[in-house]
Parts: structure tokens; C-alpha cells; sequence
């Protein structure tokens, strides 16, 4: 299989985990569950679950320099404050708008790239960067009378912007680039669960799990929009760049909008499928722009 091709499929997994992030963390919270409990959950059911595999499984080498080690702390403090603010907007504003203000990332990703990294954006990437855009707008139905929390959206516009430097960072920053994914993306979650850590008294307040339900929501959270994310969207990140895997985040939305209708039997209007549409087609031609070039 072709270099572009893992990259284009790592991308699209990475995002449609990602998306899953409501599906787990809802739950969690209507059981009474605080941001940074569930947080402190994801992160440290992460680490095991990963560091077991990467031990005993793929017999990985985790030594790290202790310069690689400051990088792979910041990129953990990126990642994880991304999680925190997003997770923290949810108690603000619906899911649903959450993710999609969050989208703002690719455009963000585009924009550092191009003022720091003097990457060109051609017309192809800027044209489906604004056909994603609209398409997300139309998966949103609001509720007509409802006024935007404002503390919720720069809760969302702060883990758009957090999100987008952890995807430059991977990609651009010499120390981090060479690392493979699986080491780079077990030191991000162990060093990420440190935020939790601190910010829960070093464990002091942290909520303890009563139901073997929330317990299946806790590994579920752990395994697809962070192990599986993670190591997903680094492998995209080295084989394709941080602008086309920013680009193929439009597919976490549809992510939502598929559980919401198999599992919550939530309506598929014809609104909908013109946005789900145009983000495909915004994907599409990302997918296809080098190929046609050559």
C-alpha cells in the first residue's frame, strides 16, 4: 500500500475516533462524573491499556533523551489542555455545537503553516476548506431563540486553536518528527494524565466510578477518541502533513451524526445530507489534488 494511501486512511480513522468523544463522555456526566474525573479516567485507562500493548505486544523501546522528553511533555500538555477546554464546553453548550465550532482547526492549521512554515495553500485546499465549513454549519439544526454561551465557544475556540498546534508540532518540530508514532503517542497521554493529576489535588478529589456502565463508557473513552486517535493521527500527520490531516477532521462530525441516528434515533433530514455532502466532497478533493497532479 502506497505512503499517501496509509497516511489518507490513518487520517479518516483518527478523525471518526475523535468524533466518538460526546458518544462516551455524555454518559459520564449525566452519572455525576466531573470533567477532570472523567479526564484523569481517559488518560490514565489510556496509559495501561497502550503502555501493556507497546511492552508486551509490539516489544517497543521507550527510552526516551531527555530533550525528546521536554518536546513530548509539551505536546502532552497541548493535547491534553485540547481535551480539557472541549470537555469543559460541553457543560456550556450542546455537544453537537461544540464539535462543530471545533472545526475551526483546519483552518487554523492551515493559516500557522502558512505564516511560520511558509507552506503553500493552493485554491484546491482553500476551496475545501470552505466547502467543509458550510458543510459542518449544516449538520448544526439549532434551536431557534438560543444564544451561543460565550465562555462556551472560547472554551471550544481555545481547544481548536490547542488542537491545531499539537498537529503542527508533530509534523514540524525536528526533535518530535522522527519519533515513531506509537512511542510519540504513549508519552503524549502519560504526560497529558499529569494536567488531571494537578488539577484533581493529586488524586484527592477524583470521583470514584459506582457503575459497571460508566466503567465501559471510561474504556471506551480511552480506547477510540484517545489510543486509537492518537496513534492514528500521527502516523496521517508524518505520511501526509497537518494540513490534509486537519482537512480529513471533517469526518469526526459524521461520527456523531451516525451514532445519533443508529443509536439515539435522532432525525436524518435533507438539511443533513447536503452538509454531509459537501464535507465528503471537501475530503474528496484533498484526497485525490496530488494524484491528479501527478
Amino acid at each position: 500500500m502506497k505512503r499517501r494511501t496509509i497516511g489518507l486512511l490513518n487520517g479518516t480513522i483518527a478523525a471518526a475516533s475523535y468524533g466518538t468523544n460526546p458518544l462516551f463522555a455524555l454518559p459520564l456526566y449525566a452519572g455525576g462524573i466531573e470533567v477532570n474525573s472523567v479526564l484523569f479516567y481517559r488518560y490514565a485507562f489510556a496509559v495501561l491499556i497502550y503502555g501493556l500493548w507497546l511492552k508486551f505486544v509490539k516489544k517497543t523501546a521507550l527510552k526516551i533523551t531527555v530533550k525528546e522528553g521536554f518536546a513530548l511533555f509539551i505536546l502532552g500538555l497541548f493535547f491534553s489542555l485540547s481535551s480539557l477546554t472541549l470537555f469543559e464546553a460541553f457543560k456550556y453548550i450542546e455537544a453537537g455545537i461544540a464539535c462543530t465550532i471545533l472545526f475551526i482547526y483546519p483552518v487554523l492549521v492551515a493559516i500557522i503553516m502558512m505564516m511560520f512554515f511558509k507552506e503553500k495553500i493552493t485554491k484546491t485546499v482553500v476551496f475545501s476548506i470552505l466547502l467543509t465549513s458550510v458543510g459542518i454549519g449544516l449538520l448544526y439544526n439549532g434551536k431557534s431563540g438560543i444564544t451561543l454561551n460565550l465562555h462556551g465557544v472560547a472554551l471550544v475556540l481555545s481547544s481548536a486553536l490547542l488542537y491545531a498546534l499539537y498537529i503542527v508540532a508533530v509534523k514540524n518540530v525536528k526533535i518530535v518528527k522522527h519519533i515513531k508514532a506509537d512511542k510519540l503517542s504513549f508519552y503524549v497521554m502519560l504526560f497529558g494524565l499529569a494536567v488531571y493529576i494537578y488539577n484533581l489535588k493529586f488524586c484527592t478529589q477524583l470521583q470514584i466510578l459506582d457503575k459497571p456502565f460508566l466503567w465501559l463508557c471510561t474504556i471506551g473513552l480511552s480506547l477510540f477518541p484517545t489510543i486509537i486517535s492518537l496513534e492514528t493521527i500521527a502516523i496521517s500527520i508524518k505520511l501526509v502533513g497537518s494540513t490534509t490531516t486537519a482537512i480529513l477532521g471533517a469526518l469526526e462530525p459524521l461520527t456523531a451524526i451516525f451514532f445519533g441516528v443508529v443509536f439515539f434515533q435522532e432525525q436524518l433530514t435533507f438539511r443533513i445530507c447536503i452538509g454531509v455532502a459537501l464535507i465528503l466532497f471537501g475530503v474528496l478533493l484533498i484526497i485525490t489534488r496530488k494524484q491528479r497532479k501527478a
